[in-house]
């Protein structure tokens, strides 16, 4: 999207320097990295960024009305209501498609939001080896805020930890170490010294959580919760005797629980911005489009794109059971706006926040980007493709 970097670094790279970049990325956590890793970042200038960051402070000033957790309650299911809700989500993540315009130019277009972690940990550690192997025009960054490498991890550490003893906090997941994210969990444990423990693992004793240090039994003090309530649900016959969520638990969760339900795609038909495509719940629609072709159906809560409709029809809309947990959202068209060597790819990019106990509103810290160059983001379509996968983006000073 900046012409001349675009141009330098596709005339500067080679398929050496990214083997070399890929083993590098590699040699710490060796086959931890369960996705393909694209062969460049991403640059964004000064004015495309701006509109991104104006999105999330728009939509950061209506969580924080007083209206919001009456208006986002209904989003909860009702089985999984939980105590000690804290006052915010401690993590927000903003997915942007970068998208053609009537005049052929570029904009950002909100795609979904989640009031829950993205691969914090990894993005701490994935720039740093990236620019030993590529050159990165002075000027661009990837954090943001003038947060950088060191100052980032100490944020970190402030808002999972806090207070707390080490041991204590935990990254609670689902079968951790078969997770495509699990390089971020390694990463996370690397920076903040915090355990990795499966949800399968954790001892109940009356309110108290307990995990197995190295064989001594640990009060679990502090939850980084990183369990999709999807997923869990999904296979949760299979996981045997575990405990429920919605037990009184002495226990904090980083982040609560009900906040990947709050700030998602819940949240987007109540939005009304220039970077926020138009978005109806499903269930109050008085008629459908005529042009149900410019839509995109979308369930409320999954992960990973799982369940989206792209060509949709009125058959597609009949087969709903439940429309109250579905949005019909107006397509955007994703540009072709990487020029690699065959076929340009398109891109989303993922703005970080976080958000620390005390502070009025959450910090803009770093972000990642994915390229594509197939219908949608994700690893299905784009399988034999290069010039795909996960990277970061360098934003313009």
């Amino acid at each position: 999207m900046v012409t001349g970097i675009r141009n330098q670094f596709n005339a500067s790279f080679t398929a050496d320097k990214y083997a070399a970049f890929l083993d590098d990325l590699n040699h710490r956590f060796p086959g931890a990295i369960d996705f393909r890793v694209a062969e460049t970042p991403v640059f964004i200038e000064k004015e495309l960024g701006r509109q991104m960051i104006d999105t999330c402070e728009h939509i950061i000033d209506f969580i924080k009305t007083a209206g919001f957790l009456s208006l986002t309650d209904r989003a909860i299911p009702k089985q999984e209501y939980m105590r000690n809700q804290n006052d915010h989500s401690h993590f927000i993540a903003f997915d942007f498609g970068i998208c053609e315009d009537e005049n052929g130019g570029h904009y950002p277009a909100l795609i979904e939001m989640q009031g829950f972690p993205t691969l914090f940990g990894f993005q701490a550690y994935y720039p740093a080896v990236l620019e030993k192997h590529f050159e990165i025009p002075k000027g661009y960054a990837t954090f943001f805020n003038g947060i950088h490498q060191a100052s980032y991890v100490e944020l970190l550490k402030e808002v999972i930890i806090g207070n707390n003893k080490t041991e204590e906090v935990i990254l609670l997941e689902i079968k951790p170490h078969q997770q495509k994210t699990r390089i971020d969990f390694y990463c996370t444990k690397e920076l903040l010294g915090i355990n990795i423990v499966c949800i399968t693992e954790l001892i109940k004793e009356g309110r108290n959580l307990y995990y197995l240090n190295n064989g001594t039994k640990t009060r679990i003090s502090r939850i980084y919760n990183r369990v999709i309530a999807d997923e869990l649900n999904a296979i949760k016959d299979q996981l045997g005797d575990i405990i429920e969520f919605t037990d009184d638990l002495a226990v904090e969760w980083i982040p609560h629980p009900h906040w990947f339900y709050r700030i998602s795609k819940f949240t987007l038909p109540y939005l009304h911005h220039p970077c926020i495509p138009e978005t109806q719940f499903l269930h109050e629609l008085k008629t459908l489009p005529s042009d149900l072709e410019n839509y995109v159906l979308k369930p409320l809560f999954s992960f990973a794109g799982q369940g989206v409709v792209i060509d949709l029809t009125k058959e597609d809309l009949e087969r709903i059971q439940d429309p109250e947990n579905w949005i019909l959202q107006r397509k955007v068209k994703y540009a072709d706006c990487i020029q690699t060597p065959d076929d340009p790819a398109k891109v989303e990019i993922r703005l970080m926040y976080v958000w620390k106990d005390g502070d009025d509103r959450p910090t803009l810290v770093t972000n990642l980007a994915r390229l594509s160059k197939g219908k949608m983001i994700g690893v299905r379509y784009n399988k034999d493709k290069e010039w795909v996968g996960g990277s970061v983006a360098y934003f313009e000073q």
